[in-house]
């Protein structure tokens, strides 16, 4: 059985199935709950809830999932997250222009692939590849 992320998500977010109340004890035990409350404090709608979870982190994990499963209306709820192509680049951002973390992931945001190809031949400084 896979105890995926996703499978948790779903649950809480849109299908609104208790998995918790399954013969199998692995999903307690595998429920990650810092990486949900991670996830869904990205939606204005679920962030109170969210850091009521982390205000009260010490409750057991079947409880937080509990909670969330039945205070969330079932919605549909998408997050992306930063490619790697991304994170790549964001150093190159962070050094020319002298940004913070949030700030260059703003940035990468707002710049084109021509204005990053610039970026990297003005940072370029010689060597082997």
């Amino acid at each position: 059985m896979s105890y995926e992320l996703k499978d948790y998500l779903n649950s809480i977010n849109f299908t609104k199935k208790d998995l918790m109340k399954s013969d199998d004890r692995e999903w307690v035990k595998k429920y990650p709950a810092f990486i949900v409350n991670k996830v869904l404090s990205g939606f204005q709608d679920t962030l109170m809830l969210v850091n009521e979870m982390n205000r009260n982190h010490f409750i057991d994990k079947d409880m937080q999932f509990h909670f969330l499963l039945n205070s969330i209306r079932s919605k549909k709820r998408y997050s992306p997250f930063l490619r790697a192509n991304k994170l790549k680049n964001i150093g190159l951002v962070k050094e020319f222009y002298g940004y913070s973390n949030e700030k260059a992931k703003s940035a990468l945001d707002i710049l084109t692939k021509n204005q990053l190809k610039l970026i990297k031949e003005k940072l370029y400084k010689g060597g082997t590849k």
